[in-house]
């Protein structure tokens, strides 16, 4: 077995055989919480422990957050962008380490560790930008003498609940563009990759300290819903929460936070789909599709789920696509040549079989993949090979988001057809069309076409840039983060009327003499 030196991945981004759980920025906090243990699905061996937060914990950093945004607020925002610079050279220094614990305890393959911390960096130097284009707009009065203007300030502390599949990006994205827009941050990790937020965590304290940054701008609390279930959705110190998850937890997520009239950023499931035109480049489109479908092991909120595949293409594009499949190396996720890592854990891998068995109940036909791998190698029962399934769209196992690289392929016959099956599912975050034909491209992209909150042309679903807001439509939650304008969600909206005369003249008008 290869020796791919995690002693050392683990040396250099200072993490112990135990870990606090509990960060408040610069300060670490022991905890009498239980020790949550991380397993790698590579192999099956212990990584290390967090000793997790408490409830007391957690109250205790929201109110070391709350005390540091009446400082951290009337700091510039480009000094606070320029903290986020530094924070943003910081991770390139350690990008080859943490990339490695991403893959490692998380399972996905190194090359899209890397990419993960690659994508921290980038809105790193986004935020950077943005703390400078804080703006808001000026509007003419109908009163003399008057001006008016909106603008942006902080909202105060932001909850930020993040996925195991992500385990380090996702809060990057609200972090970042959180502490430019004046807010302070409190994270709560998936409980399935706790180390990968702790070493994070140890990285951005560097910085903090270095700069004299208030306690409590940036906390962490690593624990599990043993300590925490639904304490930060209710709880109404925090303004805003960005929760990265399924769809069914997502709804109540929003729930908890509609009923204290708190503001909320939903990115939920997904059920993406790929229209594969007569026009198509079906080589572009093979390598779209494939690591769509196969990338993460399936378990991006991107990951592509669906082809749907005009009716002169079909046979040969999918007679490929098995080929490509078969090809496909299927192994531990730090080994250079891998294209398949393993799922998170074996409950995932199970989720996975039942949805296979659904196919077959419903009428479908499995065509490649399925089995659970086992011997050298395959001994922590994650490793599964990636699958691609004939199926209808009105079925339910095809209507629900199956977390694992399970494929499947649909037939049409006229755009009219595709666009109605692409979007006749509840989910709506990723899209793509493959053509070269203008009118079917635009019409994809029109009113009528597409009705995800991410909609490509010639590339896959998979792998968005952060200089566009991330986010999706119906079940996937209508949130936005990263780029665009997302920064708008992280503060709060004023109006300002400002009278420079010497009369109070009212709106619309109105007289009222006293």
């Amino acid at each position: 077995m290869k020796d791919y030196n995690i002693t050392q991945m683990l040396k250099d981004l200072g993490l112990k055989e135990v870990n606090y759980g509990v960060c408040t920025g610069t300060r670490w906090k022991q905890t009498s919480g239980d020790i949550k243990t991380s397993y790698s699905p590579a192999d099956g061996k212990v990584i290390a422990g967090v000793t997790q937060a408490t409830k007391e914990d957690y109250d205790e950093v929201v109110e070391t957050a709350r005390e540091a945004f009446k400082k951290w607020r009337k700091v510039p925002a480009p000094k606070r962008g320029e903290i986020v610079r530094q924070i943003g050279l910081e991770l390139r220094k350690y990008k080859e380490p943490l990339g490695k614990l991403v893959s490692y305890e998380m399972g996905k393959i190194y090359q899209e560790g890397l990419g993960e911390v690659q994508e921290m960096i980038d809105i790193c130097d986004f935020a950077v930008g943005q703390a400078r284009q804080l703006y808001g707009f000026t509007m003419h009065s109908e009163r003399p003498e008057h001006r008016m203007y909106d603008q942006y300030h902080p909202l105060g502390v932001v909850g930020v609940v993040s996925a195991f599949n992500f385990p380090v990006a996702v809060w990057a994205w609200n972090a970042m563009i959180a502490l430019v827009a004046g807010d302070t941050v409190l994270w709560k990790p998936s409980s399935k990759v706790l180390l990968c937020a702790v070493a994070v965590h140890k990285i951005v304290a560097n910085v903090l300290e270095r700069n004299d940054v208030p306690e409590g701008v940036l906390t962490l609390v690593a624990t599990s819903s043993k300590y925490l279930g639904d304490d930060m959705f209710k709880d109404k110190r925090l303004p805003l929460i960005s929760f990265t998850g399924s769809t069914w937890i997502g709804k109540k997520v929003g729930r908890l936070v509609g009923e204290r009239l708190g503001k909320h950023i939903l990115e939920l499931g997904g059920n993406n789909a790929i229209i594969i035109t007569p026009s198509a480049n079906l080589d572009m489109v093979m390598r779209a599709v494939v690591f769509g479908a196969v990338g993460t092991t399936g378990q991006r909120c991107t990951s592509t789920r669906r082809l749907i595949i005009h009716e002169s293409v079909y046979d040969d594009f999918r007679d490929k696509l098995i080929n490509v499949y078969k090809s496909l190396k299927i192994g531990h996720p730090l080994d250079p040549e891998t294209h398949v890592g393993p799922m998170i854990d074996k409950s995932a891998v199970e989720t996975y079989q039942i949805a296979l068995e659904r196919i077959g109940n419903e009428g479908g036909k499995v065509l490649y993949g399925g089995q659970v791998l086992d011997g050298e190698g395959y001994e922590s029962g994650s490793y599964v090979v990636p699958s691609i399934a004939e199926a209808e769209n009105h079925w339910d196992v095809v209507q629900e988001e199956t977390f694992a690289p399970l494929l499947y392929l649909l037939k049409y016959k006229t755009l009219d057809e595709a666009i109605e099956i692409h979007n006749g599912v509840p989910q709506g975050l990723s899209s793509a069309m493959f053509s070269t034909n203008i009118h079917e491209t635009e019409r994809f992209l029109s009113a009528e076409g597409s009705d995800c909150g991410i909609a490509n042309i010639n590339i896959g679903t998979s792998g968005a840039e952060i200089g566009g807001a991330f986010g999706g439509e119906k079940d996937t939650g209508g949130g936005r983060e990263s780029g665009s304008d997302a920064w708008k969600a992280y503060m709060r909206r004023q109006t300002n009327t400002i009278n420079y005369g010497t009369d109070l003249p009212l709106a619309q008008g109105i007289e009222f003499d006293i």
